[in-house]
């Protein structure tokens, strides 16, 4: 069994929003997916609907904190924010550390179609992330 962390700063967005298509793209029997946040914040709904709209349903998530963690045995951790890097525990594991800073899409302002056109923006560039990161290490 292989264990990935997806960590974010609130695990609201971006880390749920992986974890949905990580989950969607692996064999569960055999990749284990967990999201958190450092600073952990209920799920945001804008989230759970940008997905729906890919079919993948992140309602039931729940939102995480890093330390409730700290005895998994990650084979990688993935930090969706440079915040969540620079505030990364150290795992005592042979975890491979993959970083890539997505942009907030709860920080947007705006009308309603900017602010999800930057909920979409971002689920498409987490979905291509975790496609070639699943090619490459799954």
């Amino acid at each position: 069994m292989k264990n990935v962390l997806v960590l974010c700063t609130g695990n609201s967005c971006r880390s749920q929003m992986a974890q949905g298509y990580l989950e969607s793209l692996t064999d569960k029997s055999i990749v284990k997916i967990y999201s958190a946040g450092t600073n952990n914040q209920p799920i945001n709904q804008r989230a759970i609907d940008i997905m729906k709209e890919d079919d993948i349903d992140i309602s039931n998530n729940t939102s995480n904190n890093v330390n409730e963690y700290l005895d998994v045995d990650f084979d990688f951790v993935i930090t969706v924010c440079d915040n969540a890097k620079e505030n990364c525990p150290i795992f005592p594991s042979k975890a491979v550390k993959i970083h890539y800073d997505f942009p907030d899409p709860a920080a947007t302002e705006g009308s309603e179609d900017e602010i999800y056109f930057q909920f979409l923006t971002v689920r498409e560039m987490i979905k291509m992330f975790c496609e070639d990161f699943v090619e490459e290490n799954l």
